[in-house]
């Protein structure tokens, strides 16, 4: 749901946006400088920018929603790229992340884009997510049909035969972390007591 929210999509993100853009308030997708940019939407104004993973052109907490779609297994330090997300993302904010498996069929495929760069466990990107920051608090799996063209058309059954019989090898992991910010107590100060009163 983004109704009436801020959206970012980070990475191959905008088939995911398009559908976010009547009902949300500002839909923005930045793509790294090793993955290029290219206009977005088509045929309206350019909602697309070209960034630097680690350095967003965006103001600190400006973003309800951040989607990462094949952000992190192509980037150089997957860390600081969820890091610069956690500063973009405002309080309670929630971030998507879409990765290859490293289980899955897809990740082995070199004639995919699943078979560039580093694919994921589930257990990896939990603890790279709570590295940034982030809380981890859903998870699902998709993409169980084999990568051959061929099968394509089986797909929907190869979705719910394989969530059932054999859910870690799906071809895809979807992850969701919401960040949280505590109120943090000042320190302490020491300071001497002083009593005020007559000394007889």
């Amino acid at each position: 749901d983004a109704n009436g929210l801020d959206v970012l999509g980070l990475a191959y993100a905008t088939p995911y946006l398009e559908p976010l853009r009547p009902q949300a308030r500002r839909v923005t997708a930045a793509m790294p400088a090793a993955q290029g940019v290219e206009a977005w939407p088509t045929g309206a104004r350019n909602l697309a920018c070209l960034a630097g993973e680690t350095a967003l052109p965006f103001a600190n907490a400006l973003f309800d929603r951040v989607l990462i779609v094949h952000g992190l297994e192509e980037s150089d330090d997957p860390l600081a790229l969820l890091r610069e997300t956690w500063r973009v993302l405002a309080p309670s904010g929630r971030v998507i992340l879409a990765a290859a498996s490293r289980r899955g069929l897809w990740a082995n495929s070199e004639t995919t884009p699943f078979g560039v760069g580093r694919p994921f466990s589930r257990g990896q990107l939990e603890q790279l997510v709570r590295e940034a920051e982030l809380e981890p608090i859903a998870w699902s799996r998709a993409l169980y049909v084999p990568p051959a063209p061929g099968l394509i058309r089986f797909a929907e059954g190869f979705e719910r035969v394989g969530s059932r019989l054999w859910p870690a090898f799906s071809g895809l992991i979807l992850l969701e972390a919401v960040k949280q910010t505590f109120a943090r107590k000042p320190n302490a100060v020491r300071a001497p007591a002083r009593a005020r009163g007559a000394v007889g």
